[in-house]
């Protein structure tokens, strides 16, 4: 017993030590028989939950930037929750994150946590102002936010488009994104990507939403930092409260795919359940 409690306490203390900064790469290869040609083994980095405000690390975080990049996607994808409550908190990391590269550029949407919603502020100005800033602050580390819209990326004569909607979460959650007008200028056979923070927005929306969205990337879970991932088998307690929760669901011909997060929140680190960076690379299947 006393061999077991010491082994409990070395795996938690190494999960708030070194657990935070545990990158891990998660790769996923995709086949659609619509995807354009010209798309064909085109690579997606995605990162989710950046949560600057736990952050004190500079050299853990460096460390995950540097790994994002080394991935060399031709698109960066960022699914919301940079902050924890304010946009101050992420002033000081700016310059680190503006460092991720991406040739066909780098996006983001706003997750729960960006709105503010969770902290007092003295006056519904100051808070308007603070979401105002946050948004700033995404331009200034050269990602495009997109609310509520799509946007087309184009390669060789050929385009894909790329949705990103506003926070849409179940339960208590707030419900600001809105997939109709961030798809109504969509043509109906578009081969469509979304990102969508809160993977519930997939179940309860996206799956029979008009428009067919081939992929959605969300992240919001964090796999509750803190669970098991060994040989195959996968358990958080998070599962009691989301469908899915971390990694790759399919349903209807279409995928979902859940990220573990870049951050950490609450849980001052991860344990089991360790940061991750995404690669999502996409094929031309023959129907």
């Amino acid at each position: 017993m006393l061999a077991l409690a010491l082994l409990i306490v070395l795996i938690i203390v190494f999960g708030l030590t070194r657990g935070r900064h545990l990158y891990r790469v998660r790769e996923e290869v995709l086949s659609f028989p619509d995807l354009p040609d010209a798309f064909d083994g085109f690579k997606i980095t995605q990162i989710s939950d950046i949560h600057s405000g736990s952050l004190s690390d500079v050299y853990g975080v460096r460390k995950g930037i540097a790994l994002a990049n080394a991935q060399d996607s031709d698109l960066l994808l960022f699914t919301g929750d940079l902050v924890n409550n304010k946009a101050a908190e992420m002033e000081s990391w700016i310059s680190d994150f503006t460092s991720l590269k991406a040739p066909f550029g780098k996006f983001s949407v706003l997750g729960n946590h960006d709105y503010g919603d969770y902290t007092h502020w003295d006056s519904a100005e100051l808070k308007a102002s603070n979401l105002i800033r946050l948004k700033e602050i995404h331009r200034e580390m050269g990602f495009k936010l997109l609310m509520n819209e799509s946007i087309a990326i184009q390669k060789n004569g050929a385009s894909i488009a790329l949705i990103g909607v506003e926070n849409w979460g179940k339960g208590g959650f707030h419900q600001y994104g809105d997939l109709s007008k961030a798809t109504s200028d969509l043509a109906t056979d578009s081969f469509n990507i979304l990102m969508s923070h809160d993977p519930s927005h997939w179940d309860h929306v996206t799956l029979d939403h008009e428009k067919h969205v081939h992929l959605t990337l969300a992240g919001h879970t964090h796999g509750m930092q803190f669970g098991i991932e060994l040989f195959g088998f996968k358990w958080s307690p998070i599962k009691y409260f989301y469908e899915q929760w971390a990694g790759l669901y399919q349903k209807k011909g279409k995928y979902l795919y859940v990220n573990r997060g870049f951050g950490y929140h609450g849980l001052k680190g991860r344990i089991g359940i360790w940061p991750e960076i995404t690669v999502i690379t996409l094929k031309k299947s023959i129907s």
